[in-house]
């Protein structure tokens, strides 16, 4: 009790002698040129016949730009874009990790899996290659294959992610498998 009232005293006691002590952050501190002695700039001799001018920063706020995922048209087919989805990685791998396991591969081939999807999509369900039409978490050339998977293909984790196990499993026989290739060739 009595430390606690000693360090309140002091931090009263820092904030009453110099009230710019603490890291605050204001608009008005900014203008006020009197700490710094009225100068908007002030200038520093650095060893011998070097100097430097230091200046009050600014910076400018712009609007982001919007990005456009994909163009009109691709290879899915006339005006096909993929659509808007908010993407939840962590879901994705959550549900994998259950598959994986379902499908009695140990949990090294999870490790791959993830590693493999991190590269290919970083397991968003509307990852999109504008220049192969690469499409989903698995990255399947055309992504409306994965409509074996289910109709709801083109925002579903689940969906994506059962079809791109299948596709593994049947091309690769692992993720590991698909992992090492993906490693050698740079795709899977």
């Amino acid at each position: 009790m009595v430390f606690a009232f000693a360090a309140s005293v002091s931090f009263l006691s820092v904030n009453l002698v110099d009230p710019f002590s603490g890291a605050i952050a204001s608009s008005e501190f900014a203008s006020e040129g009197d700490r710094f002695g009225g100068q908007s700039v002030q200038a520093f001799d650095v060893a011998g016949d070097y100097s430097i001018d230091v200046g009050q920063e600014t910076y400018d706020v712009e609007k982001k730009p919007e990005v456009q995922l994909a163009p009109a048209s691709t290879s899915e087919g006339s005006g096909w874009a993929p659509p808007a989805v908010t993407p939840d990685p962590g879901s994705a791998q959550a549900y994998a990790a259950t598959a994986v396991a379902a499908r009695g591969w140990p949990s090294g081939e999870f490790d791959c899996l993830v590693a493999l999807w991190n590269k290919e999509s970083g397991w968003r369900v509307n990852a999109y290659n504008a220049g192969s039409g690469a499409y989903g978490i698995p990255q399947a050339l055309p992504g409306s294959k994965m409509a074996t998977a289910g109709a709801d293909w083109e925002t579903n984790a689940a969906t994506q992610v059962e079809w791109g196990l299948g596709y593994v499993s049947g091309r690769y026989g692992t993720p590991c498998g698909a992992w090492a290739h993906s490693e050698d060739v740079g795709w899977y």
